[in-house]
């Protein structure tokens, strides 16, 4: 079966194209939240196109999308392009997953979508913590329950609320600075968001250990995670595409 599989967040639209567990394409493009099914249909099939793809070719279309002004328009390209119905991640489909899902009118797509992978790929308790627009924390039992979610700012929209709302700070790279002391402005700016979200992250981690029982397996996922690397021991697995596993899970088995 060959699968599209995409994530609608606030900053990118992560899509993958996977077949009998195998990723054989994965893009991202920004999210603009009043572009046309026309407009996301040219980029895609561009995208196929220049790999040489049939999109008549996909079996199964599976979407998370935590962007409601794109859920008509993405239903409306896909079949476009595919010729196929598009599975949304909703309250509808949880009663089918193997995870039981609290707040289902509350709740992201991506949230349940990285419940999911998770709950399939680590054992024991299972804390989420998926660097994007928004980190979240989401933690799982080993039974399959989510038991709840934490949400801050993610580190990029912590930079750009600073730069918004301050007359003399600059956008800065997102990387740690050479020392926690900043030196300059630029360090300044790295060294309170980075290593502030590195004290922030292990606070949480446990803390929300100390209110489970058991093993706890730490994943960290999302286009950000890469930042913390070799800053902070805390993570058991470092697992980029989780969302992306999560649809395709949803997508083979429950859908």
């Amino acid at each position: 079966m060959k699968l599209l599989l995409i994530d609608v967040g606030n900053s990118n639209i992560v899509t993958g194209i996977n077949e009998a567990g195998h990723w054989l394409y994965n893009w991202r493009m920004h999210t603009v939240s009043d572009k046309t099914a026309d407009e996301y249909e040219v980029i895609l099939r561009s995208l196929f196109d220049k790999n040489r793809l049939d999109p008549k070719s996909i079996d199964k279309v599976v979407l998370s999308s935590v962007v409601p002004s794109l859920l008509h328009p993405m239903q409306e390209m896909v079949y476009k392009l595919t010729g196929r119905e598009l599975y949304i991640i909703n309250p509808d489909l949880y009663p089918n997953l193997p995870v039981n899902v609290i707040n289902p009118y509350e709740i992201g797509g991506d949230i349940v979508a990285d419940a999911v992978a998770a709950y399939e790929k680590y054992p024991g308790n299972r804390i989420i913590i998926d660097f994007g627009t928004a980190m979240t924390f989401t933690t799982i039992d080993a039974g399959g329950n989510i038991l709840g979610v934490s949400i801050t700012p993610g580190m990029k929209t912590a930079i750009s609320s600073l730069v918004t709302h301050t007359a003399q700070l600059p956008d800065v790279p997102l990387k740690a600075p050479p020392s926690i002391l900043g030196k300059n402005t630029v360090h300044a700016v790295q060294s309170g968001v980075v290593y502030g979200y590195v004290g922030m992250i292990e606070y949480m981690i446990r803390n929300i250990r100390n209110e489970l029982s058991g093993p706890v397996t730490v994943i960290a996922t999302g286009g950000l995670a890469y930042v913390m690397d070799g800053l902070t021991d805390v993570f058991d697995s470092v697992d980029p595409v989780l969302t992306m596993e999560g649809l395709r899970l949803i997508g083979e088995r429950y859908v």
